[in-house]
């Protein structure tokens, strides 16, 4: 248990940082942005609350975003289109809100999004599915969020349960 100190920020060739399953509590430090060699960011599965440290979204080699099983809070911002590189973007199991950006579909190299278990509402932009074939070889997770219809086609298959309360009815 513990909080990830600000420190962490000096170990600026640090190319993987893996801290999972460790009982982390606090926030995420914005130090962390200093770490632009960055290409693995894994912190799931710990009790980390407040927002995604807006730093994170400038740290483009990252290949791997996994930040799942948190408390997460916030929205997922528009400068997620920053990251390029990412192969694997995991968020699900937080307590995110607002919408999906329509820039998630600047992540064409994506194979895997997990944004599945948040409270995340509004349409889902066509964009995500632009350069990315979700099916065989990738993982789309969306189910138990409370997005609204029209569904982009690549999605319908991977939306799972939504909780449609809130949205407009047509």
């Amino acid at each position: 248990t513990g909080e990830i100190p600000p420190e962490i920020g000096n170990l600026t060739n640090l190319e993987w940082l893996i801290l999972s399953n460790n009982q982390l509590t606090g926030e995420i430090p914005s130090e962390v942005g200093n770490l632009t060699n960055l290409r693995n960011l894994k912190i799931y599965d710990n009790q980390l609350t407040g927002s995604i440290p807006s730093e994170i979204w400038n740290l483009t080699n990252l290949t791997r975003l996994s930040l799942q099983d948190n408390q997460l809070t916030g929205s997922i911002p528009i400068e997620i289109g920053n990251l390029t590189n990412l192969t694997w973007f995991a968020l699900q199991q937080n307590q995110l809100t607002g919408s999906i950006p329509s820039e998630i579909g600047n992540l064409t190299n994506l194979s895997s999004l997990h944004l599945g278990h948040n409270l995340l509402t509004g349409e889902i932009p066509e964009t995500i599915c632009d350069g990315v074939n979700w099916g065989a070889n990738s993982q789309l997770y969306l189910t138990d969020n409370r997005l609204c219809a029209p569904y982009p086609s690549c999605t319908e298959d991977y939306l799972g349960e939504q909780n449609t309360n809130d949205c407009p009815q047509g």
